[in-house]
């Protein structure tokens, strides 16, 4: 594969490089059918859309068929993959990919994987199988687990072109939020105490105010925490929680935690985060509940996702609850 290097015309090293390298680019995408039951409602014909995903350059999606793509397809899973963006004219778009589904264990199942050989997406746009699996096969399979499936979607560009530049120095990437966590542990400079839980915790008002528009509001407004020299005392929220908030709020990430306890953990943050409006900690944790729903916990996630206008962990609930099966385990885990 070639690689074609700038060379100052005085032979010497230039201020700054790049290469333009030739070859293959792949990627791959994974899919989650999540609710199937649901989706066999879909007429014969009629497909789901999957989320646009990225390989070299390139914007892509998969087409889901739950009952087939033609009548005579009626009893089969079909999958097509769908090049999305405009092809320049004279432009290919030369690409192979493979579908597979995905075991228990996240490993494709060779019975069920299907390979698309090189075509032109530039002239065909959309490819792929009719018969992908026929759904009798899947429901007996044991790869249907909490009515659920994944398929992994991999797919090769062939003789792509992508410039690279040299960078001149190699930079690190950005550590302030170390820094700032070591203030935080330091306790260098602290002007503000709060009393959480029985706990005192100590920390920068500037910080603080800087982070959450409430805090700003408490710390610098005119309101009694403002003028205050006392510690001040939260009495709804425990001392673990504040203290996870506090972390996200100088490193912009979350302490460790025990996996059994992340669930609870999102939750009583979702509702921390929404009342000092720290949009993107909300958003971290509304993330980490949808892979938590389970048919204990959906009934209390759902009713968090509407008291704080959780949009999509919202959709991910009733998605989850469209299963006739969880939505009765559901029923029975809270009587």
């Amino acid at each position: 594969m070639p690689t074609y290097s700038h060379v100052g015309g005085d032979g010497l090293a230039p201020g700054s490089a790049s290469s333009i390298i030739s070859g293959v680019v792949s990627g791959y995408h994974l899919l989650k059918i999540v609710g199937y039951s649901g989706t066999k409602e879909v007429p014969n014909g009629k497909r789901v859309n999957s989320c646009s995903f990225q390989v070299g350059g390139r914007t892509w999606h998969v087409r889901y068929y739950p009952n087939g793509w033609m009548p005579e397809h009626i009893d089969f899973i079909s999958l097509f993959l769908k090049l999305d963006a405009t092809v320049a004219k004279g432009e290919a778009v030369n690409a192979k990919f493979k579908l597979s589904l995905l075991d228990q264990h996240g490993k494709p199942v060779s019975s069920y994987t299907r390979i698309c050989n090189t075509i032109d997406f530039s002239v065909v746009k959309c490819q792929g199988f009719a018969r992908f699996v026929e759904r009798v096969e899947l429901e007996e399979s044991g790869h249907l687990k909490d009515d659920s499936f994944t398929i992994k979607v991999d797919v090769t560009i062939m003789n792509q072109c992508h410039a690279q530049k040299k960078p001149s120095v190699l930079v690190p990437p950005s550590d302030i939020h170390r820094h700032f966590g070591d203030l935080l542990l330091s306790k260098a400079g602290v002007d503000v105490e709060f009393v959480v839980g029985g706990e005192t915790f100590s920390a920068h008002r500037l910080v603080l105010a800087t982070r959450s528009p409430v805090f700003k509001a408490e710390l610098f407004g005119p309101m009694k925490e403002g003028t205050t020299t006392g510690a001040i005392h939260i009495d709804d929220i425990k001392a673990q929680v504040f203290n996870a908030l506090l972390t996200f709020i100088y490193t912009d990430a979350l302490p460790a935690m025990d996996k059994h306890e992340e669930s609870a953990m999102a939750q009583h943050l979702l509702v921390a985060t929404d009342r000092y409006a720290l949009e993107r900690l909300k958003l971290i944790c509304e993330d980490k509940l949808c892979n938590c729903i389970d048919t204990s916990s959906v009934a209390t996630i759902l009713a968090l996702a509407e008291q704080h206008h959780c949009h999509e962990l919202k959709a991910a609930c009733l998605v989850f609850l469209s299963s006739p099966n969880n939505l009765d385990a559901a029923i029975e885990s809270e009587l």
